[in-house]
């Protein structure tokens, strides 16, 4: 999977509250989202997200994480 689709998507969730907003706002599956989310948890060896029926949160990890990849992602968008 490509990282950067990953930390997009891990992103958004946080942005957006949950993977079914996320996945709206991506224009792909939930279960899509979820995968991307997935795999960057297994890449990184730590939870991001603490997930419930109705809310994520995020980990301490996971707060760090988003912090920098926001970042980069917009280092990113402004480079292209």
């Amino acid at each position: 999977m490509d990282r950067f689709v990953a930390m997009e998507a891990f992103a958004r969730v946080v942005e957006r509250g949950g993977f079914s907003a996320a996945a709206q706002e991506l224009r792909m599956s939930r279960a899509m989202v979820s995968r991307h989310v997935q795999h960057l948890e297994q890449h990184l060896g730590a939870r991001l997200l603490h997930r419930t029926t109705r809310r994520v949160s995020l980990t301490e990890a996971g707060q760090v994480y988003y912090e920098r990849s926001t970042q980069l992602l917009a280092e990113l968008a402004a480079v292209e």
